[in-house]
């Protein structure tokens, strides 16, 4: 097979030279390593890009007949790759996954071949474990798994005499257990426990288990859990339980048929998932999470009215036909009522719904009157993977007593010029200080929903409320529980937002998001204006639109 290769990405070319690998069986393990070096040190894209190219066009040249066969070829190339000190392990895992590859897609392999490799692979994990020959403990691992050594096979490198066959498998047993037990004094468990259960070490006890829960090596735990079998996978699954780990304990019962010992473990599972979405308020994938299964339809409302989002307990249980009566004297009865802030507590007179080019231009002369404004904007939520956002939906810009909501989607769609030229004339005002949350990601999302218009391409005078307190712990809603006593409920955050009308809850919170900012802006101390320093006046360019985060 010729080789004669040209491997280009990122601006880089290297060759592996077809007169070197052509014919393997004329090829020393040591010239193919230092041309293998070779390849890898020519060119100058990332070293991913090298090492993945490189993983295939070696699994290709092994095909060209190295003697005695492929799988002693390598091992006899794992002596030589601790002779590139700091390159030797990227060299070492190289060989051994484009082996891997090989074996894959390769019948060529013999059984004495294999036997051979299995011998001197052996003879490679002796010499490492006496520290004669250099390489970490995840190569030892790999050895093992790749060409599966055996004790026999660490047998017959200790001692080639056959009268001292019973002294040597004795030596072997001890070898290997004395290494494993140096990985768990330095905490190498995932290779210790590969170790265990590839020579069926099995006189460790429970105690091991929690030592290696303890130091969070949960992977290394269940596989040790797997191999003692099923008195040590149910204290595992128990610690994971005790340890609010309720979708690891659930991944743990399904893949080793425990669900009769476990019968409750995947209702708490499921149930903590719910509340998790329920919090992010994530509403319709929490809902479809639940496969129609009622009882944690049930849940979920209860995590709704808990959350006092009525109008969801009522779309929930008209659509799953559910019985509110139940939900009412459990909500009278021991749901907690959280301290949230409500328009009427601000004083805000007024919230206007603004989809008609003459609203916009009432709106537009009231808001170049203040001197202060609050901005914000909402849009459908998309919780398909990988998927454009959503066109942002409404624009709320609220002063300390109205809040002016703007159907942009009606109104860039009815009165396209209308709508740049107002929100133009309010985004460029030098006279009016505009306050958000991380709104500059807003902008983003903005100009890159209307991306013909021109006033969300620029600003001026954007304090960020953000930078000025620095701690974005909780979002806007701690800010304001931090500042005015109380926090923002954000239970209706990924709502429908373009559902007509909207209703007056969702209309309350998007009016809350803005006129909050002027409330919490008015608390600022005067004394020295270190806030000014963080006024933003213009707009970053990009063509990258991040999600926003929390608010």
């Amino acid at each position: 097979m010729g080789l004669e290769e040209n491997v280009e990405d990122s601006g880089c070319q290297w060759t592996l030279c077809k007169h070197t690998f052509y014919d393997l069986s004329h090829v020393s393990p040591v010239v193919f390593m230092f041309m293998l070096k070779e390849c890898y040190y020519y060119g100058n894209c990332k070293a991913t890009v090298k090492f993945r190219a490189l993983q295939e066009q070696l699994r290709l040249v092994l095909h060209n007949d190295p003697k005695p066969g492929p799988a002693t070829f390598v091992v006899q190339c794992l002596y030589v790759s601790p002779v590139f000190d700091n390159q030797s392990q990227g060299f070492t895992h190289l060989i051994i996954s484009a082996f891997r590859r090989f074996l894959k897609r390769s019948t060529s392999t013999t059984t004495e071949d294999s036997l051979d490799a299995k011998n001197s692979a052996a003879y490679l994990l002796v010499n490492i474990i006496r520290g004669q020959i250099k390489h970490d403990e995840m190569i030892v691992m790999k050895i093992l798994e790749t060409f599966g050594v055996k004790l026999t096979n660490v047998q017959k490198a200790l001692c080639q005499n056959k009268e001292k066959d019973y002294l040597s498998w004795g030596m072997a047993k001890e070898l290997i257990e004395q290494y494993t037990l140096e990985l768990v004094k330095s905490q190498l468990y995932t290779i210790a426990v590969t170790l265990m259960e590839h020579f069926s070490i099995s006189h460790y006890s429970q105690s091991f288990l929690l030592e290696m829960i303890k130091s969070n090596q949960f992977k290394a735990a269940e596989k040790w859990a797997a191999f003692m079998g099923k008195p040590m996978l149910s204290i595992l699954i128990q610690e994971f339980i005790n340890r609010n780990m309720l979708k690891d304990a659930y991944e743990v019962i399904k893949k080793n048929n425990l669900k009769q010992d476990f019968p409750d473990v995947y209702k708490r599972c499921k149930e903590s998932s719910l509340k998790s979405l329920a919090e992010k308020g994530c509403w319709d994938v929490a809902e479809a999470r639940t496969n129609n299964d009622r009882q944690l339809m049930e849940y979920l409302v209860y995590l709704a009215m808990e959350a006092g989002y009525m109008e969801k307990v009522d779309e929930l249980c008209e659509r799953h036909s559910l019985d509110k009566f139940l939900y009412i004297k459990v909500l009278e009865t021991s749901i907690p009522q959280g301290r949230y802030l409500h328009l009427e507590e601000l004083m805000i007179e007024e919230i206007i719904w603004v989809d008609e080019v003459e609203g916009l231009l009432d709106a537009t002369c009231h808001i170049e009157d203040v001197k202060v404004i609050g901005l914000d904007c909402e849009w459908k939520p998309n919780y398909v993977k990988g998927s454009k956002a959503n066109k942002v939906s409404i624009m709320q810009i609220a002063s300390e007593k109205k809040a002016f909501i703007f159907d942009l989607i009606k109104l860039h769609r009815e009165v396209p010029e209308s709508l740049d030229n107002c929100l133009t004339r309010i985004l460029l005002s030098p006279g009016i200080l505009k306050l958000g949350y991380n709104f500059q990601c807003d902008m983003k999302q903005l100009a890159h929903s209307y991306e013909e218009l021109k006033c969300f391409k620029n600003y001026k005078r954007l304090l960020d409320i953000q930078k000025v307190f620095k701690d974005p712990r909780g979002g806007l809603a701690k800010l304001a529980e931090k500042v005015l006593g109380a926090g923002l409920n954000k239970t209706r955050r990924n709502s429908d937002w373009e559902q007509r009308p909207l209703t007056p809850n969702q209309l309350e919170y998007a009016a809350l998001d803005a006129v909050v900012l002027v409330h919490i802006f008015r608390q600022l101390p005067d004394q020295g204006d270190e806030w000014k320093s963080c006024i933003e006046s213009h707009m970053e360019t990009t063509k990258k639109y991040k999600k926003r985060p929390k608010k």
